[in-house]
């Protein structure tokens, strides 16, 4: 499991913001730390407390779906400083950064990515690794809930 400090947004064709109509004017938000430290300090808690083993920081490279990378783009994904990859996590960070809301990213490593495992990835084992992935992150949420107050981002 890993708790992303950074993300990269590969994806595109998402809605990016609650303003497309632009009647508002346009809304930035600072995107520097794209997920709020408190919640994912929060997070890393509840995981120790759980005794699950989760990476406290890493950059999360957000991709389009539901195709899974080629070898290639994981070699690209990893010389732009990407530790983990998924197809979600984007529009959502900046999402919830536009509308006030903390938002981290407990993330359940399923494959070791394209070229990067001894065999080739399938289905079946990107599917058994998640079901065991989610009962923990059960734990851990079910331990954050228990715990966490909210403080703007």
């Amino acid at each position: 499991m890993c708790v992303p400090d950074q993300l990269i947004d590969y994806t595109w064709g998402r809605a990016q913001t609650f303003h497309d109509d632009f009647t508002g004017g346009i809304v930035h938000v600072d995107f520097t730390r794209p997920y709020c430290e408190r919640l994912r300090q929060a997070v890393l808690a509840a995981a120790r407390a759980e005794g699950i083993p989760a990476r406290s920081d890493g950059t999360y490279a957000a991709v389009q779906g539901p195709r899974l990378e080629t070898a290639a783009e994981i070699d690209r994904f990893e010389r732009d400083g990407c530790h983990i990859i998924g197809m979600t996590g984007m529009p959502e960070a900046g999402l919830a950064r536009e509308a006030g809301l903390c938002y981290a990213t407990l993330a359940v490593c399923a494959n070791p990515a394209a070229g990067r495992g001894p065999e080739r990835i399938t289905l079946e084992q990107i599917d058994a690794t998640l079901a065991e992935g989610m009962v923990r992150v059960g734990r851990v949420l079910r331990r954050l809930v228990g715990t966490w107050r909210r403080t703007p981002p």
